[in-house]
């Protein structure tokens, strides 16, 4: 291959995350809605009936699906579907830092205002129910933090006869941090309390 064939094919290429083609791919919504004068953070508790983290809470929002346009589509469809109201009550969509998980998936979050006279009827199949937290108390408020260690097993079939070391190569310790907060009784933690630190994050920074 020659130099000219490298820049040319090298001018043409958008970087991106290596390997994210084979990566699931989500997009979610931080809905922020004006209750009492105060804008308050609006959460969902999963429908106990769903096979995946049943009861946990989280933001509305989940897999993009081929039809959507975007990842900001996706998020805004995914919140009109579970809180059953229009798009068009939703307003100010603006996207937040993109994650990438250590299982296999991108998350991208989006933050934008739920009309406050919106006519808000749950999917049953999906949402248990919803809630909202001041936003001040986020802006105010540090996570907690935990650390989680990740163990790392190679399959009977890994060839540690290529691998410098073989059986007593040092494999990296992994560790995993996770975020919660408490407001009442109710415990945010994972991914939402961290969509939510990091945004808190944007607005106090």
């Amino acid at each position: 291959m020659k130099p000219t064939q490298i820049v040319k094919r090298l001018q043409g290429h958008e970087p991106a995350v290596l390997g994210s083609e084979q990566f699931a791919k989500f997009a979610v919504l931080l809905p922020l809605i004006e209750k009492e004068g105060e804008l308050h953070v609006l959460f969902e508790v999963r429908s106990h009936t769903l096979r995946r983290q049943p009861g946990d809470i989280c933001f509305p929002g989940g897999k993009i699906d081929p039809s959507d346009q975007s990842a900001q589509g996706a998020a805004v469809r995914e919140t009109v579907e579970e809180l059953g109201i229009k798009a068009e009550e939703i307003t100010d969509v603006y996207p937040i830092d993109y994650m990438v998980s250590p299982f296999g998936m991108i998350v991208y979050p989006f933050t934008g205002f739920i009309k406050e006279r919106a006519d808000i009827s749950l999917n049953p199949q999906e949402v248990e129910e919803v809630f909202t937290v001041p936003l001040s108390f986020f802006l105010t408020t540090k996570p907690i933090i935990h650390e989680v260690n990740m163990h790392i097993e190679p399959k009977e079939d890994f060839p540690f006869e290529l691998v410098a070391g073989g059986k007593n190569y040092e494999w990296r310790p992994l560790k995993m941090e996770e975020y919660f907060y408490q407001y009442e009784d109710k415990v945010i933690w994972g991914l939402t309390a961290r969509v939510i630190a990091h945004f808190a994050s944007l607005m106090t920074g």
